[in-house]
């Protein structure tokens, strides 16, 4: 039943954009999600934790660094899973008993590099309540830095351009909602035409058409103007964030989490794959982030925040091995193998889980010692 309606054909009238609900899910519901990653992104780099990038420098190298190694050892465990493979070299066997190419198995290098923002700052808020501000700032900011790479990384790896002319519209389109989005009234009816067409435009150009919601989002007012209490990109994120946390997020992870094997057996947890990642999003994103800490501050002498040293965001380090929603979306794109593109998102969904644990644990520690440290201070 479930996957009659994922493979149910829907269509824009006018266009020849036909697709299955299942691709709906992840290509329409989940811009709304990238909309609000797009008005926070334009907050943070105008007047939040990104507008001073000498201050942001140490978290926003890491943020690279936590990008970098993953990929690292993901291919790592791929590489010794073929190296080792009974049949012949350079093939990996995977649970159902398929001989993978090493090389196709490989192209699943992008999936463990994103972090989710909304997860790991949900942890960090559950278990992490006494640890002072500054840890979650660079959390916060190393976590924007990461969504930003991640959608550079997605129009860069994931799409494949087509006729030249539908960027002139995306240009028209991105122009238009400039303007719009200024007056001191704004037209949401035509706004919200505006946005269909970018997406559409976007989806022509062979651009991922989520895309269109983070290029929406950068290019609306992000200071206050014509006499407002507040910017219009926070409160146009405010009033999206319900929309994209209770509706667009839980219906992609309805469709992106659906692993389709005839049973779910333990084998499934000794897929090269589902290893990789794992291992990729549990050790490789804490060790890239730990890694450039360190050097940032030992070798290229930058500071951390006062009071803050390397080894205090550890425990944050690991909330960022949480990858969840654009790891998802990242699977979905990187295999065209089935298979393959389950195991991922399997993958995916084990290590989100194993981080949020380990870091919950170390989190909650860290608290209870800096509230301890805070009261014999006061004492």
């Amino acid at each position: 039943m479930f996957e009659a309606v994922a493979e149910t054909q829907l269509g824009i009238p006018g266009t020849n954009i036909i697709l299955p609900i299942g691709h709906w899910a992840q290509d329409g519901l989940l811009t709304i999600f990238f909309l609000t990653v797009g008005l926070d992104l334009k907050q943070e780099l105008t007047t939040g934790s990104l507008a001073n990038p000498k201050a942001a420098a140490v978290p926003m190298l890491c943020a690279v660094g936590g990008m970098l190694m993953p990929p690292v050892l993901f291919i790592t465990v791929i590489s010794l899973f073929s190296r080792f493979a009974p049949p012949a070299p350079g093939i990996v066997t995977i649970p159902t008993g398929a001989d993978i190419p090493f090389a196709e198995a490989a192209q699943g290098w992008a999936i463990p590099t994103a972090t989710d923002i909304a997860f790991s700052l949900a942890v960090l808020a559950l278990f992490a309540k006494a640890l002072p501000g500054s840890i979650r700032a660079f959390l916060m900011t190393l976590a924007t830095v990461d969504d930003l790479l991640a959608i550079i990384l997605i129009a860069v790896f994931f799409s494949s351009l087509n006729a030249w002319y539908w960027f002139i519209g995306i240009a028209i389109c991105a122009a238009i909602w400039a303007f719009l989005a200024r007056l001191r009234r704004v037209p949401w009816l035509l706004v919200a035409v505006i946005g269909v067409l970018a997406w559409v435009m976007m989806f022509e150009a062979g651009v991922h058409p989520t895309l269109a919601g983070v290029l929406v989002g950068l290019l609306t007012p992000s200071r206050e103007m014509h006499s407002e209490k507040s910017p219009r990109a926070q409160r146009y994120a405010s009033k999206l964030q319900p929309f994209s946390s209770l509706l667009a997020l839980p219906i992609f992870a309805l469709f992106a989490t659906g692993v389709h094997f005839a049973e779910l057996s333990p084998a499934l947890m000794l897929s090269p794959v589902v290893i990789g990642i794992i291992v990729a999003l549990v050790i490789g994103k804490p060790l890239g982030i730990m890694i450039t800490a360190w050097l940032s501050t030992h070798v290229a002498g930058l500071t951390m925040a006062k009071g803050l040293r390397v080894r205090d965001m550890f425990p944050a380090a690991c909330a960022c091995g949480i990858g969840f929603t654009v790891s998802f979306l990242i699977a979905s794109l990187a295999y065209t193998n089935t298979e393959l593109s389950a195991e991922g998102r399997f993958g995916v969904l084990m290590a989100s889980l194993i981080a949020a644990l380990i870091s919950g644990i170390l989190l909650s520690r860290q608290s209870k010692r800096f509230e301890k440290e805070e009261l014999e201070s006061v004492s």
